[in-house]
């Protein structure tokens, strides 16, 4: 399961309703920070989050939209004296930009937390046991870009009715099959594969930040139960979204049905639309699209 709160929704220029781009993602006792726009701290006060106990920072890119919010988190997290250290994962264009910033704020090698910083290459970033995220790299405007696929495995359960025809008591004989050990009840040999059901379970998430192109990217979306990505444009003005290396709320839109998506979440908001013109342009190609507000929280 995945917990997501979207704490800016908004593309470059925020809103009074939107705040700059971050997600909060939450998957087995974990909190990742997916970008960390200006004001992300106030942003995860106000969703009723709070900002302790974040476990790291994954960075799609440098752009200062995305970026901006981290000395002023880290800040507030030194006065409240947490001794936790920060990972930051991002590309090493972007890991340079941070720490620039931070050592123009505090000196170099010097922040108000124990910080790390961790260098984005394509392939696995965490493995939690309880769920994986891996990373690959985004065409946009000549910056080391990452998206994100959170991924838990999909698990075999125990189906009572095969254990209780099969006469195994409750305790330890279930749970060496739940572990897939066989068990011998009686001089009779019982095998996993007689009382487990089908794999079930297992969910996908994916986490595009800004992208000038979804051509290469099928491989890591494909399937997914929920795909979040940008739509800072219409149709009526992909030249312009060319040009700014972004998408149309249409591109988004095809890109999900072309690739089995459960649900399409669409953010990273242009203050040139309504909200409606966006959400019909996505729907007309893929149904199940929403549009991403400040404090949403949704779980998969």
């Amino acid at each position: 399961m995945f917990a997501l709160t979207f704490l800016g929704t908004s593309a470059s220029v925020p809103s009074a309703d939107r705040n700059h781009p971050a997600l909060l993602v939450e998957a087995a006792g974990q909190r990742i920070l997916v970008d960390c726009g200006e004001g992300t701290q106030r942003q995860l006060l106000r969703s009723g989050a709070g900002f302790r106990r974040l476990d790291r920072i994954l960075l799609t890119h440098a752009h200062l939209d995305h970026v901006l919010g981290i000395p002023g988190l880290f800040s507030t997290l030194g006065l409240r004296k947490t001794s936790d250290v920060m990972t930051i994962h991002g590309g090493q264009g972007t890991l340079d930009l941070v720490i620039r910033m931070l050592a123009g704020l505090w000196g170099a090698g010097r922040a108000p937390i124990p910080v790390e910083f961790a260098a984005l290459t394509e392939g696995q970033v965490v493995d939690a046991g309880d769920f994986t995220i891996d990373c690959f790299p985004v065409r946009h405007r000549d910056t080391d870009s990452f998206g994100f696929v959170f991924q838990s495995p999909a698990r075999r359960h125990l189906q009572s009715d095969r254990l209780a025809a099969l006469g195994v008591p409750d305790g330890p004989s279930r749970a060496e099959l739940a572990a897939g050990r066989p068990i011998v009840i009686d001089g009779r040999a019982i095998d996993p594969e007689d009382v487990l059901g089908p794999p079930s379970g297992g969910r996908k998430l994916v986490v595009i930040g800004d992208t000038e192109t979804t051509e290469g990217l099928s491989q890591y979306v494909a399937d997914a139960d929920m795909l979040v990505i940008e739509a800072t444009f219409l149709d009526r003005d992909a030249l312009a979204a060319r040009s700014y290396g972004h998408l149309t709320a249409a591109e988004a839109a095809s890109f999900a049905a072309a690739n089995n998506v459960g649900q399409l979440i669409l953010t990273h908001m242009s203050g040139r639309y309504e909200d409606e013109e966006i959400l019909a342009e996505a729907t007309r190609i893929f149904p199940n699209s929403r549009i991403a507000a400040d404090f949403d929280h949704i779980v998969i």
